[in-house]
């Protein structure tokens, strides 16, 4: 049973038809950036929640929550209603091992995700976390892949933005848009653009085991099919047990 405390909503961000991003006032415990938590609605009588991870890093003091409406879902058509003033429950300890910490040391640091997986990314990429377990001390070069269906599905730009004006030689922006042409970003899916080598030449740089870590995050087929591609270049699943290149958590 997840231990639910009411959230105040302060504000819904409908990027587009679906997208949304929720923020909330909620007094829950510290948490590691690539966390997630759990967000629960009283639906005739049950509780009905799922999983989010945290978009905001965890010096902030508001909530902030990245998700998609699935039209006969259960819960997120409730939470893309929601307004401001709102309550929605919300899990007030923090879950998870997708976080900087699992992840070894190396020259570079390659973040893929589809869809509203970002989200751990952003977290990751805004902490203010001056320590030595920084993304941006921790790796010479940061690459953030993000692969969509349409271009109106590239949120949070002006905050991918104002990192790579704060980074401009260390953090490389990537974006995928599988159903229309759209500039600055690559067509298809993933999988296939690492197994031909067209990530790495647009990226300019390696994938190369022993000077990259891959985080990857997003459905289930991007994460298996993406991980077969990684092992055909020598890459290996990350364990505490046994250190690899490939950290992964599944979005659903």
């Amino acid at each position: 049973m997840a231990d639910w405390i009411p959230a105040e909503v302060v504000t819904n961000r409908h990027w587009n038809n679906d997208l949304f991003s929720l923020t909330l006032r909620a007094n829950i415990e510290p948490f590691k950036a690539g966390q997630f938590t759990k967000l629960g609605l009283e639906i005739d009588g049950k509780m009905i929640q799922r999983a989010y991870s945290f978009v905001n890093p965890p010096s902030e003091t508001l909530v902030e929550v990245y998700a998609t409406r699935v039209a006969d879902g259960l819960l997120s058509p409730r939470l893309h209603a929601l307004q401001a003033g709102d309550t929605v429950f919300v899990s007030a300890r923090a879950n998870g091992y997708f976080t900087l910490n699992e992840v070894p040391e190396s020259e570079h640091l390659w973040m893929l995700a589809t869809g509203t997986a970002i989200g751990p990314y952003l977290s990751i990429l805004l902490n203010s976390d001056t320590s030595a377990n920084s993304v941006w001390k921790r790796y010479r070069k940061v690459v953030l892949i993000h692969a969509v269906r349409f271009a109106s599905d590239l949120s949070y730009q002006a905050e991918i933005n104002t990192l790579k004006e704060r980074h401009p030689d260390q953090f490389i922006v990537q974006p995928f848009v599988s159903r229309e042409p759209a500039m600055l970003s690559l067509p298809g899916r993933i999988p296939q653009a690492i197994a031909d080598g067209m990530l790495e030449r647009h990226v300019g740089l390696p994938l190369n085991p022993t000077t990259s870590q891959i985080m990857l995050c997003g459905n289930p087929e991007m994460v298996k099919d993406t991980k077969a591609a990684l092992e055909a270049k020598g890459f290996e699943k990350n364990l505490r047990r046994k250190p690899g290149q490939i950290t992964m958590e599944h979005y659903w």
